[in-house]
């Protein structure tokens, strides 16, 4: 059967092939963190999309949000009215409630006072959480000085860093402060849920006028990146791809390039293409682009 399958999708052609896979450099970067996984290089892509739908969309409905900086470009670029993110890892998802709480100057205020050492980053870690500024703080940097920004059980410190800066590599104050400053005037156009996908994504399915990106851990096929990369990854994939099945709104899926995944998708009539990107070592590779109809790409 999996030879019958590889056969089958052999044959296709990676949209972007001939092109050079997106410079991220030249997408506006939006979010705090520095996500594995993220979304920034499809920037260009989601925009394609949402601008092909025929009805435009009010609400973009982001079940596993992460960075977050897909539903941020599309409520900075006016592309929705609103963003509704939902984000299961509480530790992730503290980031967003303090920013859609009105709190995003004090974290910024507390980012750029933080005297970043070795010995102060593993003290502020072991200290507990007395409120969700500090759940959210201790988020960022873990994100900003753990090697690939990664959250998951298992991740540790930087240890050389760019030009050996070490845990400096990635801990940019003034540029977080000012990200957080101006994600504090858009919060009102912000919707931030913690919890399962599953449920909080059912009160919006029925609605034409809202569209969902979905970028969800990549454990399909036996794939182990999701594992990982975060706290969070199994996954029932046939649930959700009838879920999306279920959608009255348009939707958009990003997915490892597995042949289980496509099997998924054509056994519900799903349009696939596969588009051109580079990984975090600039390896350039492809993923999985599902949806109801990809004409447009």
């Amino acid at each position: 059967m999996l030879a019958l399958q590889t056969e089958l999708f052999a044959s296709e052609k990676i949209f972007g092939a001939k092109q050079a896979p997106v410079n991220i450099a030249s997408v506006p970067q939006r979010s705090p963190f520095r996500y594995p996984g993220g979304k920034t290089w499809f920037v260009p892509t989601f925009r394609r999309w949402l601008q092909s739908i025929e009805l435009k969309p009010n609400v973009l409905v982001e079940p596993f949000a992460g960075g977050g900086i897909i539903s941020l470009t599309a409520i900075f670029e006016g592309l929705v009215d609103r963003a509704v993110m939902i984000e299961l890892d509480e530790d992730v998802a503290a980031v967003w409630k303090i920013i859609v709480e009105g709190e995003a100057e004090l974290l910024a205020k507390r980012i750029l006072m933080f005297p970043l050492s070795l010995e102060a980053v593993r003290d502020e870690l072991e200290k507990p959480n007395a409120s969700l500024q500090d759940r959210a703080f201790k988020t960022i940097l873990r994100n900003r000085t753990f090697h690939g920004g990664i959250l998951a059980p298992g991740s540790g410190l930087i240890k050389n860093g760019e030009a050996g800066k070490g845990i400096a590599s990635r801990w940019y104050p003034e540029t977080l402060a000012r990200r957080l400053s101006a994600l504090h005037l858009m919060r009102h156009k912000l919707t931030v849920l913690t919890g399962d996908a599953f449920q909080f994504v059912a009160p919006y399915i029925d609605d034409k006028r809202n569209a969902f990106f979905i970028d969800p851990p990549y454990s399909a096929g036996g794939k182990n990146a999701g594992k990982r990369l975060y706290t969070h990854f199994d996954l029932d994939h046939e649930r959700l791809f009838d879920l999306c099945d279920s959608m009255a709104g348009d939707f958009l899926m990003t997915y490892d390039n597995a042949d289980e995944v496509k099997v998924m998708a054509r056994a519900r009539a799903f349009d696939t293409r596969l588009i051109a990107m580079k990984n975090t070592h600039h390896a350039e590779m492809s993923e999985l682009v599902v949806g109801k109809n990809l004409q447009w790409l």
